[in-house]
């Protein structure tokens, strides 16, 4: 069953749900009582943050119990779409914020004020992007995860580089230094690069202005084609051609490329947060690295910015199933709090507003991903956007432009035609 079909079902049952419950049948919430969803990472990683919420938002009601149930990634969209349909959701739900969209579409989550909720001003805009769906709000922002540079310290200095690179100009120039110094092994590569990464390459596109698409009209429009969008995939091309020798054909993740890195052929690649320690490990990476890996975010072709990056993470919502919204509402403002968000950032994560990114600044491990949060992108709201990456439009567009199949032009109004297709049919 194709995706659109399945939530359409969904909905339909769930807006049933609601109906009985509204003229007066039974449902599981209750006004003493609301049910929160979050994934485990909540729990082993932030207590804290849970507890601090929990305390203040039971102060402000008293007699209300709060039942936090800790989810796991594999299995809690399926969970969620059973208790949408059953009328057995939870009050409060945390979703990836990439899966927020097909909810969002079909009128599963309560429409939210932003006005209403904690830093709402300096929220993240990658996250604030994906709570959001035809111009109103429907999630809030809970935390973050972005990607740097993470880099080899000792190659840099080897190649005469005596510092991070302000500008995209200037990191190319580095990069062909370090191609020069350490290029004559046929396996090195200044930027581990391959031709499949689409969350680094689609960061040269925003940089540039260009957009994967665009919404006009109530129509979708594939837009890699336009001038922006080109500029930045001939410059992805330029990388292609004379600072990577990774696979023109695989991803980022197949060999995961933090372990290609700890192999010692590989000046620097564009990772998350997570994979610094990675390469770093006792059993896959090559802990004898630890004194020479650092990291700093990609810069822009705008000397002194800060390109722009995919934030992944994770946000807050309401099923509308729920009679529990303001009490719902309540509880996401007291755990996306100032306070409870410094425990979030407390413990290593970036928390969901600019406001609290200095907690990072004093851990060099974290710093860098901090400052990359600060600029950011997300990818179209649409419902169909999924079957964009289920046909591996991107992907196949960049293999394309790395291998010569086709060049950087035709390989881009291959891949907006398919995209402006698939976002407005589904196929």
């Amino acid at each position: 069953m194709k995706a659109r079909f399945l939530v359409a079902a969904v909905l339909a049952a769930m807006l049933a749900v609601a109906a009985t419950t509204a003229s007066g049948g039974t449902s599981r919430t209750q006004a003493d009582k609301i049910v929160v969803w979050l994934q485990n990472d909540a729990q082993n990683g932030w207590p804290e943050a849970v507890a601090l919420a929990n305390s203040n938002f039971k102060a402000q009601h008293p007699g209300v119990t709060v039942d936090v149930q800790y989810q796991s990634w594999g299995n809690h969209l399926q969970k969620l779409d059973a208790g949408l349909a059953g009328g057995d959701a939870p009050d409060v739900i945390e979703l990836g914020n990439s899966e927020m969209t097909k909810y969002m579409a079909a009128g599963a989550f309560k429409t939210l004020t932003q006005s209403a909720f904690p830093n709402n001003k300096t929220w993240l805009q990658g996250l604030k992007s994906s709570c959001q769906y035809n111009g109103k709000l429907y999630g809030v922002p809970y935390y973050a995860g972005a990607r740097a540079v993470i880099y080899r310290k000792d190659q840099y200095k080897g190649a005469g580089i005596t510092s991070t690179p302000k500008s995209l100009a200037q990191f190319m120039a580095d990069g062909k230094k370090l191609m020069k110094k350490y290029g004559k092994d046929s396996g090195y590569s200044a930027i581990y690069f391959p031709g499949k990464y689409w969350y680094a390459a689609m960061s040269f596109v925003y940089d540039f202005g260009g957009q994967i698409a665009v919404r006009k009209g109530g129509s979708w429009k594939g837009t890699l084609n336009s001038p922006q969008a080109l500029a930045g995939l001939n410059q992805v091309a330029r990388i292609a051609k004379t600072l990577t020798r990774a696979s023109r054909t695989t991803d980022e993740a197949n060999p995961q490329q933090a372990l290609v890195f700890a192999k010692g052929k590989v000046g620097s690649f564009i990772g998350n947060g997570w994979e610094w320690p990675y390469a770093l490990d006792e059993k896959l990476g090559d802990p004898a690295l630890a004194p020479v890996v650092g990291a700093y975010p990609m810069p822009s072709h705008t000397p002194g910015k800060i390109m722009p990056g995919f934030l992944g993470g994770s946000d807050l919502a309401v099923p509308v199933t729920t009679k529990n919204q303001a009490l719902a509402v309540d509880w996401i403002k007291a755990f996306t709090s100032t306070a409870a968000e410094s425990e979030i950032a407390k413990a290593g994560n970036i928390a969901n507003t600019t406001k609290l990114l200095a907690f990072n600044a004093s851990n060099p491990k974290l710093a860098p991903f901090a400052r990359a949060a600060k600029s950011s992108w997300f990818v179209p709201t649409s419902p169909n956007w999924a079957n964009v990456e289920n046909a591996n439009v991107l992907q196949n567009m960049l293999v394309s432009i790395f291998t010569g199949r086709a060049s950087v032009k035709a390989a881009a109004n291959s891949a907006s035609s398919q995209i402006t297709r698939i976002l407005n049919t589904g196929a």
